[in-house]
């Protein structure tokens, strides 16, 4: 066997044990999200839907359902601090494994340096094993009768966690030592793992928001009661999805909700330009400082939540509101009409308190792409004897269309998913029948009237519909733009 031979069969070597030692490390930090798998659920009383993170954010998540108990001295405080204390240990001691793993990418020199986080956090993660060891054995010390034990699954599978990134950090760094490979001067990486690294955390974000709640899905094939379990005695298949369309009022409710959620978000659509429509005309002020000034007012009420947004139209429209009082001080006319109990041209009052709240932020997108349209084109038609309405007209505007387009696409594709903040807080007895969009019925149907699995049906529904809409716009995009985003 040559030399080569014999490094090309220690590489592969050195790259499975990689494999694995990365494939622990991403289980731990999935499993830190998931209740099922969190060790410290050490009692009966500690709600089974508390993950490990939870318990390390939450300290009434661990004794919420305790305080009799506490409060007469059969368990103390101390152990659900020591609980809480391990559970941190562990959380942080598979940050720093994260960490590790993400600096194995890099070069000799990053991935020596990064063996060593993952070796500290395991050494944490028993840490806090042993804590949560611990803290069990006080329950078990305690009344069976009034504080049930608990032995999580996701005790066993955190010491499997544990000992395989420990063993493997171990191995690898023992094997790259005898390998005798020099050292880089600098510990760097190649730009592709760099970017996706950079990604990493938003792909987290998307799973755990976006692909991890579709868990929930399952509701809709059960008769399920808040509180109650799944199983098989309240299996009921596809029930609730014909009841949908064979009970009359729900169909009633579906048209009506249906009705204004497309009226609401086509007339979205319709002013999808105006965004675009204020970025070309911001840029054109030649002062700079009323340009920031303008830009900055219209940008803050973005980060308004919707119940300040409300207050303010409180404030405004309301029966003791600002123009009421200006009718009675100053025009002397005797007014106390609320028009936020009023139900008419519901449809626009909404368009307008959205334009009011996000154009500035929708503009932001538009102001740098006009920033990055190449000033030669300008140049030459100003040469051409182009005005400023006739560079706008030519330059900016065709510049700004795949932006528009790829916006526009997705507008389309959310056409079912208007929010459902801005109605909530909108909404009242009089005015629900026009403003109840599709998300505020679910909420008002799964939360108010605690019919889950008729409103995880809908929910399904519209996201599968979305789906279909986002591919058939694309498609429509391709065939007449030659151009898609898929």
């Amino acid at each position: 066997m040559t030399q080569a031979t014999a490094k090309a069969k220690e590489k592969t070597r050195d790259g499975g044990l990689y494999i694995l030692h990365r494939l622990a490390i991403l289980l731990a930090c999935a499993a830190v999200f998931y209740p099922g798998f969190n060790p410290g659920r050490i009692t009966v009383e500690i709600g089974r839907y508390t993950s490990l993170l939870t318990a390390c954010l939450s300290f009434d998540s661990l004794v919420g359902n305790l305080s009799r108990v506490l409060s007469k001295g059969i368990v103390t405080y101390g152990t659900f601090y020591l609980l809480r204390g391990a559970s941190i240990a562990i959380v942080v001691g598979i940050a720093l494994s994260a960490v590790g793993g993400c600096m194995s990418v890099g070069n000799n020199r990053m991935r020596r340096r990064g063996l060593l986080f993952p070796i500290a956090g395991s050494v944490l993660m028993g840490a806090g094993l042993a804590g949560i060891r611990m803290a069990y054995g006080q329950i078990v010390a305690a009344d069976s009768n009034r504080v049930r034990p608990n032995v999580s699954g996701g005790f066993p599978l955190f010491i499997v966690l544990t000992a395989a990134i420990l063993l493997t950090s171990i191995l690898l760094l023992l094997r790259q030592r005898a390998s005798g490979e020099a050292l880089e001067d600098k510990m760097w990486m190649k730009e592709e793992y760099h970017l996706f690294l950079m990604f990493l955390p938003f792909i987290a974000l998307a799973f755990v928001f976006s692909y991890l709640p579709l868990w929930g899905w399952r509701y809709a094939f059960f008769d399920y009661k808040a509180g109650g379990t799944l199983g098989a005695e309240n299996f009921v298949g596809f029930k609730w999805f014909t009841y949908l369309f064979q009970n009359a009022a729900t169909r009633r409710d579906l048209i009506r909700v249906l009705r204004n959620t497309l009226a609401m978000s086509s007339l979205g659509i319709l002013t999808s330009w105006l965004p675009m429509f204020f970025a070309i005309l911001l840029t054109q002020v030649p002062s700079k400082r009323f340009r920031r000034i303008v830009q900055t007012f219209t940008t803050v009420p973005n980060f308004l939540g919707w119940v300040i947004v409300y207050a303010v139209a409180l404030a405004i429209f309301s029966t003791d509101g600002f123009i009421n009082s200006f009718l009675k001080n100053f025009m002397g006319v005797q007014a106390n009409t609320n028009y936020l109990m009023s139900s008419s041209h519901m449809w626009i009052k909404m368009l307008l308190w959205g334009l009011w709240k996000g154009l500035g932020w929708s503009a932001i997108i538009y102001i740098s792409s006009i920033s990055g349209i190449d000033p030669v084109l300008y140049e030459a038609a100003t040469m051409d004897g182009a005005g400023r309405f006739r560079q706008i007209w030519h330059v900016t505007i065709p510049q700004l269309m795949p932006t528009f387009f790829v916006l526009l696409l997705m507008s389309i594709a959310n056409i079912l998913s208007n929010g459902l903040d801005q109605y909530l807080v909108f909404s009242n007895a009089i005015n629900q029948s026009s403003i109840e969009v599709l998300d505020l019925y679910v909420y008002n149907l799964g939360i108010g009237s605690g019919q889950i699995p008729m409103s995880t049906v809908i929910g399904m529904a519209k996201s599968i519909i979305s789906v279909f809409l986002l591919f058939g716009a694309n498609q429509a995009s391709k065939v007449l733009r030659g151009e898609s985003i898929i």
